[in-house]
């Protein structure tokens, strides 16, 4: 089962992730934790991305796919894997079907929590808030303006990657406002439909 997880922050996708991760015993591959593994581990394309970080650059799409293909190799990933935070453009989903292609695999699905922006800001609002009052440190990523930021990365270089998959007949939309086992259902029954069809 090899599945993306699209949707802005904040959306849940880490939490829907860490179940399925339990459920079916497929590795979550998020890009910056491979990114990391990949120096300490100083492989051939550790080694090129090192060079660039070290220099301040941002790591290519080249050397993230390398990173990708390096990483689904390995046996964890063998049944699977769930690819969290990537592709981020069009760019790299075009380059990470091109990869797949030439180990003769395919996505099996790409799932994109749906949710209402406006609420999602209330939420980390409100969760700020929250710990404030608890007397606890407020999250680097809850602090509103900051989320704020990223929610705009988002929109403008990311939500571009759903309609990519929408035409290629692979997306499924989940409701990402529902409570999260309502969300996993949903998740869940998308994939027994994929299941049965294959």
């Amino acid at each position: 089962m090899r599945l993306i997880f699209l949707g802005p922050p904040g959306a849940g996708k880490g939490t829907q992730a860490a179940r399925l991760v339990e459920k079916h015993g497929i590795p979550q591959l998020s890009t910056g934790d491979m990114l990391r593994a990949a120096v300490a581990a100083g492989t051939p394309v550790g080694l090129k991305a090192k060079a660039v970080m070290d220099a301040g650059g941002l790591v290519s799409d080249d050397i993230v796919i390398g990173i990708v293909a390096d990483r689904i190799e390995e046996a964890d990933a063998q049944k699977g894997f769930i690819l969290d935070g990537f592709p981020r453009t069009v760019a790299q989903a075009e380059a990470l079907d091109h990869m797949l292609a030439s180990k003769g695999m395919q996505l099996d699905m790409v799932l994109e929590l749906e949710v209402d922006q406006s609420i999602l800001v209330d939420r980390i609002i409100k969760r700020a808030a929250d710990a404030k009052a608890a007397g606890q440190p407020v999250r680097k990523d809850d602090d509103p303006e900051v989320f704020k930021q990223r929610l705009e990365a988002y929109n403008r270089d990311t939500a571009v990657v759903a309609p990519y998959y929408r035409n290629r007949g692979q997306l499924v939309g989940i409701d990402g406002m529902k409570p999260i086992d309502n969300v996993s259902a949903q998740i869940d029954s998308a994939l027994d439909a994929v299941a049965a069809a294959g």
